[in-house]
């Protein structure tokens, strides 16, 4: 018997049927059992953010798992009672802190307010010139020498996975089983085509990266010329934001950092 699927609706064919079945998902990510939120002023200063315990942000996240992350999110969170709102602090089932914010926007927070800035698979989702100036945004609140540490689809394993012919551990491969080991929908369809369009109209995604287009991004930033790095899975210069890295997609995905 076949095992029973994460996303039962998931179809690789149609991308509007499976961009229901992400919407339902995220639906559930979003899911909390309690939110309270934190008493007094919006949080501007670095000190008012280390009156919280937060040195940094990890954005696209209902939940950091860094002990002194503040996560953030487009879409609230929500309990069956209660939803969160902009402008304000939640802390989450009694743990991590999260508050919504839009990346299209100026972010609240002074210059140099925060020593890292996460970000995993957030870019690909917004147009080129907002990707470049939320960039813009991270080099400002981060402190001199305070790391940015983002990750995505990288383009250029999906090129080099279509011009190569398929063979049973190619990248296509690979992708495709991790993806139904971990029951997400129906195995993908084998066609190299296939597989390079996905990556392209799926997901939500709106520009999709390789190492040369994320140096001309943080570059068109603010941030010194040459200065970004390619980094390993769960490896970079501070092992506290590397260990943010997860596991899923991580075989089709590029880590960099620049410091500020």
């Amino acid at each position: 018997m076949a095992p029973e699927l994460e996303f039962p609706g998931w179809d690789w064919e149609d991308p509007d049927t499976l961009a229901g079945a992400l919407d339902g998902f995220s639906e559930g990510l979003a899911r909390c059992d309690s939110l309270k939120a934190v008493d007094g002023p919006w949080p501007r200063t670095r000190e008012q953010l280390a009156a919280l315990g937060v040195t940094g942000i990890e954005f696209a996240a209902f939940r950091t798992e860094h002990p002194s992350g503040l996560g953030t999110d487009l879409a609230p969170l929500h309990t069956g009672d209660e939803t969160t709102e902009p402008g304000r602090i939640y802390r989450v089932d009694g743990g991590s802190l999260f508050t919504q914010l839009d990346i299209g926007d100026p972010l609240p927070f002074d210059d140099g307010s925060v020593d890292w800035v996460y970000a995993e698979h957030l870019i690909e989702h917004v147009p080129l010139p907002v990707a470049i100036r939320w960039l813009a945004e991270a080099r400002r609140i981060l402190a001199p020498g305070g790391l940015l540490r983002v990750t995505t689809p990288d383009l250029a394993g999906y090129v080099e996975g279509y011009r190569a012919q398929e063979v049973r551990g190619g990248f296509f491969a690979r992708h495709r089983r991790r993806l139904r080991m971990m029951r997400v929908g129906p195995p993908m369809p084998e066609r190299r085509a296939f597989m390079l369009n996905q990556i392209f109209y799926f997901y939500g995604h709106r520009w999709i990266y390789d190492l040369d287009e994320l140096r001309h991004a943080v570059s068109e930033a603010g941030f010194a010329p040459g200065a970004l790095r390619e980094c390993a899975f769960r490896e970079g210069s501070r092992q506290d934001v590397a260990d943010l890295d997860t596991t899923f997609r991580n075989d089709e995905t590029i880590y960099v950092e620049v410091n500020a």
